[in-house]
């Protein structure tokens, strides 16, 4: 019966560590009751009593109340002392006390914590002196995982790393891969709070490779964590896309604490995506969960929330209720109370802000005045709240001078944190902490009037706010063997889907199995270093320079106000174009008329019926977008940087871009870099035929009569490692294929190739892209547009990665228009004109029937 018991608990100890909580109590239940048979020894009964009592006790905390599993060890110590082997009763106190310290982290006890852990670290690092086994080891790993853990969580960051990076080593050299992958977890937490999300990522990202192999129970904390740092670095979406996964499997196991934790962050990726209503009821069943816990830092943490929900409604409402300032000011002393000092400054800085917005500036400054200074290491959401709420304050004492700089030094700030960051995504992401100063500092400017001094300032501020990825010249990418298996599987579930859609089956379970994949893949690829190296913000007079003849048309959206800054003959001019919501509207309308249009063969009445609405459409956008400025435009090329809705817009379709150059770029600066002279050589033409494509045998072949040293990769040929690989360091290179834009996941918006798609993701794989990419397929054109008008999808991708000139289409288009649009094109190239020429003459023939667009230089 003993045997059976102890075997019982190894099971449910594994249990236990996969946070398999209800089977190991279970288990644990079981062997309790075997140790009843009469006729054991008692002393053996006893030892393998408070081994199953001990971990019993733990499962119960993080399954119900914490002070329940806290009386048990209690009760555990009482019977430990009947135990007459000095050395067992030792070890098997350091089992109690490292529970019981785990349980004190856990609902924010953390100083009782380390105390007892420092205690354990001690006699665990004698006990390994004296004899080296491998239980003593993994004592001592523990041990020193759990304290650098609980030291990560009050900020002590430096002796956080040394427990963890010791725990580490002490695992590897000892053979114990899964407490060294639990330790870099730890090590992942730990450097995340510190403020450094990249390095997070690759310890997460390590971690999650063991799990995956050793224990996947883990994999769920694991999940609760990546997420907090998704938020961190502005992926709302994504992080909540994770929790929502993750969450149905905690319930299931009852984990009480990782539950609640998990509804807390869900709550938080609600509130920064504007889903106000979610994240309210998030916040609340998270906070009523660790009230029962017992854990009333973490309740405070989710009361946060909860309250920043009821400030963002008085913002919007305008209205703002003295009842939520006396919340924020009595949640900040009690969250200062335990000892979470970034969310009681927090707090106290939500309280300030609302008394400056109910007319009090006097108490907003006193509040502020009670903050205490930020640390280096403050989560950039508060430090940018605090720079909001200085910004407003000057304000509303009539200090513009004051909140412009509040507001530039914000943005430096912020600044300074993407340049630490890896990856298109988390860049991009950043964006969402920025937004209400850029905007704020936009409205001042515009409150100062039309004249040709705000336009300059106005422009300084969009490009300081818009499109920051495109800022950097990218470092060369790598891609690991996992990473690279994983894209694989993307492939191969992505070709599937298609096989599967065009052979009428039902495709729900591929879709999923695909999303899950393409998730995963991102979420390994975030562990990359950082993107590239910052380049500074262009000046309006650097630009002015470098048009030679053209005009740049720079739009923006305050409120629902639509500007234009216009850039022409030496001359920064700023134009107000009325309704956004209106322009909004109409790109909307313009772009279902043009993918209706798309389709081969479609009956003639339909062609023209669509043609017409499309007509009309564009002739209104035009209307209200670039006819009020054509005495400063004139016949110039244009140069455009869209905003939001904006980028859809196939602009040679508006009448006053017909057969007129237009080159369309997410920033000024984006702009400038990608006409600069000093890049590397490249030579040679790449044509690239994917399958499926009835109209590109003739297409590819036509074009390679315009290019004498055209490299053609056919349809066999075509296959994703060999375009790659074929890209490197061509001049021109022309992929006839289809194509989809993903919305969810912009990086994921493909070519499909004869073995499945070409991702976005991919092409940063290129070490020396080609000045020029013509992508003769669907929608390649069309990005993701995050807050700070930061643009992501296949052809932005593209220009990050450091494509001068991408030629794709921004809406649906059949393939036998594409294929003369294509020829059209080739033959103005091959005569002599630019990119941008080439394209308007060509688009010029049918506007309606060949949206594309050229993006970049031109």
């Amino acid at each position: 019966m003993v045997k059976r018991a102890r075997h019982l608990h190894r099971s449910a100890l594994d249990a236990a560590t996969a946070d398999r909580h209800p089977s190991a109590i279970r288990q644990m239940r079981a062997g309790l009751a075997l140790l009843e048979t009469p006729g054991i020894n008692p002393q053996e009964r006893l030892e393998v009593r408070t081994r199953l009592l001990n971990t019993l006790a733990f499962c119960l905390a993080e399954t119900g109340k914490v002070d329940d599993g806290l009386t048990q060890l209690a009760g555990v110590d009482q019977e430990l002392a009947g135990l007459r082997d000095e050395a067992l009763r030792a070890h098997l106190s350091t089992l109690v006390n490292l529970n019981r310290a785990a349980l004190l982290c856990r609902v924010g006890r953390i100083d009782e914590g380390i105390a007892q852990l420092d205690r354990e670290v001690e006699r665990s690092g004698r006990r390994l002196a004296a004899h080296a086994d491998p239980e003593s080891v993994d004592l001592l790993a523990l041990a020193l995982s759990n304290r650098g853990n609980a030291h990560g969580e009050v900020h002590r960051h430096d002796k956080a790393v040394r427990d963890l990076n010791r725990a580490v080593e002490l695992a590897d050299a000892h053979g114990l891969p899964l407490r060294a992958a639990i330790a870099k977890h730890a090590l992942g937490n730990a450097v995340q709070r510190a403020g450094d999300i990249p390095a997070a990522l690759r310890h997460y990202h390590e971690a999650n490779r063991a799990f995956q192999e050793l224990e996947p129970g883990l994999l769920l904390r694991l999940r609760i964590d990546q997420a907090e740092a998704m938020i961190s670095v502005g992926l709302a979406d994504e992080a909540g896309r994770l929790l929502d996964e993750v969450l149905p499997d905690l319930r299931r196991q009852r984990i009480g604490q990782d539950v609640a934790e998990a509804e807390l962050f869900r709550a938080a990726a609600a509130l920064q995506d504007g889903d106000l209503v979610l994240a309210k009821r998030m916040a609340n069943s998270a906070q009523r969960k660790l009230v029962r816990r017992g854990s009333p830092a973490w309740a405070a943490v989710a009361g946060l929330i909860a309250l920043r929900v009821d400030a963002s409604r008085a913002h919007a409402s305008r209205r703002t209720v003295a009842g939520v300032v006396s919340r924020a000011i009595a949640l900040s002393a009690e969250l200062a109370a335990l000892k979470l000092s970034d969310q009681a400054a927090f707090a106290l800085v939500l309280a300030a802000r609302l008394e400056v917005r109910r007319g009090d500036p006097d108490r907003g400054a006193e509040l502020l005045r009670s903050v205490p200074k930020s640390r280096r290491i403050a989560p950039i959401d508060h430090r940018m709240l605090l720079r909001l709420c200085r910004a407003e304050l000057a304000l509303a004492r009539g200090n513009q001078r004051v909140a412009l700089a509040q507001a530039k030094a914000g943005l430096a700030e912020l600044g300074r944190m993407r340049d630490r960051l890896g990856g298109l995504e988390l860049v991009s992401g950043t964006a969402v902490h920025g937004r209400e100063l850029g905007e704020l500092a936009v409205r001042l400017v515009l409150e100062g009037g039309d004249s040709p001094a705000n336009a300059k300032r106005l422009f300084g501020w969009l490009e300081q706010t818009r499109a920051q990825l495109y800022r950097y010249d990218p470092a060369e990418s790598t891609v690991d063997s996992e990473v690279g298996e994983r894209i694989s599987e993307v492939r191969r579930l992505s070709r599937a889907l298609l096989r599967a859609r065009l052979d009428g089956l039902p495709t729900a379970e591929l879709e999923g199995r695909l999303k899950a994949s393409q998730r995963a893949a991102t979420r390994m690829g975030w562990s990359a270093g950082p993107w590239g190296t910052p380049r500074p913000v262009v000046t309006s007079d650097e630009v002015l320079a470098r048009l030679c003849g053209r005009a740049m048309v720079s739009f923006a959206v305050s409120d629902d106000e639509l500007i234009a800054v216009v850039l022409a003959d030496g001359r920064v001019r700023m134009v107000r174009l009325g309704s956004a919501d209106a322009v909004t509207e109409g790109a909307r309308r313009l772009h279902a008329d043009l993918n209706a249009l798309a389709p081969d063969h479609l009956p003639p009445p339909l062609v023209e019926v669509i043609s017409a609405s499309a007509r009309r459409e564009a002739e209104k956008l035009d209307r209200l977008l670039l006819r009020p400025l054509a005495p400063m435009i004139g016949d110039r090329e244009l140069v455009v940087v869209p905003t939001g809705a904006l980028y859809v817009v196939p602009w040679g379709v508006l009448p006053t871009c017909a057969n007129r150059p237009t080159v369309a770029v997410p920033s000024a600066t984006a702009w400038m870099s990608a006409t600069r002279e000093d890049r590397e050589l490249v030579n040679g033409v790449l044509l690239v035929r994917g399958p499926g494509l009835q109209a590109a045998q003739g297409e590819i072949d036509r074009l390679a009569g315009y290019h004498g040293d055209a490299k053609l990769l056919g349809v066999t040929e075509a296959r994703v490692s060999a375009v790659l690989e074929a890209l490197d360091g061509v001049e021109l290179a022309h992929i006839a294929a289809h194509g989809e834009h993903e919305p969810e996941n912009a990086l994921f918006s493909r070519l499909e190739l004869v073995d499945g798609a070409l991702f976005a993701h991919e092409v940063g794989r290129v070490r020396r892209p080609p000045h020029q990419v013509v992508l003769a397929a669907c929608e390649l054109a069309l990005n993701r547009v995050r807050p700070g008008d930061e643009p992501l999808g296949f052809a932005g991708a593209l220009l990050a990665g450091g494509a001068r000139t991408v030629i794709a289409a921004s809406s649906r288009v059949g393939d036998e228009p594409s294929a003369a649009a294509m020829a059209d094109f080739h033959r103005n190239l091959a005569g002599g004109a630019s990119p941008a020429v080439a394209l308007a003459e060509a688009v010029a023939v049918d506007p309606l029937r060949r949206p594309f667009v050229c993006l970049g230089s031109g």
